[in-house]
């Protein structure tokens, strides 16, 4: 009888080992996960041009209800040795969900660019969004909501108002190896509807190593009524950038 117990208890263990083995090999998700990149372009000869770009992108995922997003970027270009875009974003967003695809969010965003005459843009908000697509191959969102912007521009004090806001991304999985997005943006003042400013960005993303990505993105930024009238309303971008994943 106890031979057959020893044995018994041998067997089970032998089964029940490579299951526990697995479970303790297995990584515990990551609270933080995001990616860091940036590209550079340099021309010369005819023509003499420096251009880059840096991108930060850290998410806050505890598997929980509650999610932060943080998105950062910095573009920098000359031509012939004389600057011709200097531009920082910044976005710092914390969702919260209410109820299957329903969330609210408070974020806040951030501006500065000397081209466009903008010193700095303050503009924190809070609003409800809908996830309409939410699978792991693709996710398609809306939201909206208000707050408040702050605005600086050379010779122009600082000025304050209401705002609304509206935006949108999309994103969508094509293959194993490559990813397209879309997002969309527009803040517009209260005190002004006319005087808004809209963000659009699209981009294809490819895989080159297992945290290496390559991604080729459009920027377009369009500012309706800018500080001016020498200031052109509207200024796009074509990036090419090396990110790596964590």
């Amino acid at each position: 009888m106890m031979l057959r117990r020893i044995l018994l208890t041998i067997g089970l263990s032998t089964l029940a080992g490579p299951a526990v083995f697995a479970q303790a090999a297995a990584e515990p998700p990551k609270l933080y996960t995001g990616s860091f990149g940036g590209g550079v372009a340099i021309t010369s000869g005819n023509t003499d041009t420096k251009n880059f770009n840096l991108a930060l992108n850290v998410v806050r995922d505890p598997k929980t209800k509650n999610v932060i997003k943080t998105t950062a970027a910095y573009l920098r270009g000359t031509n012939a040795n004389v600057t011709n875009l200097d531009r920082n974003v910044f976005n710092l967003r914390d969702e919260y969900t209410v109820s299957g695809r329903l969330f609210v969010f408070g974020q806040i965003d951030y501006l500065r660019d000397n081209f466009k005459e903008v010193i700095f843009l303050w503009s924190p908000a809070g609003g409800v969004g809908y996830k309409l697509v939410d699978s792991d191959r693709t996710k398609f969102e809306v939201d909206g909501g208000d707050g408040g912007i702050m605005e600086r521009n050379p010779g122009i004090p600082s000025r304050k108002s209401g705002s609304v806001l509206v935006s949108e991304s999309f994103r969508h999985k094509i293959s194993s190896t490559a990813t397209i997005t879309e997002a969309g943006s527009t803040i517009s003042k209260t005190q002004n509807f006319s005087d808004y400013l809209t963000n659009i960005s699209a981009g294809l993303t490819t895989s080159v190593a297992k945290k290496l990505e390559l991604k080729f993105e459009f920027v377009d930024n369009f500012k309706n009524e800018p500080p001016s009238a020498l200031v052109k309303k509207n200024d796009t971008a074509f990036l090419t950038s090396l990110i790596m994943k964590f």
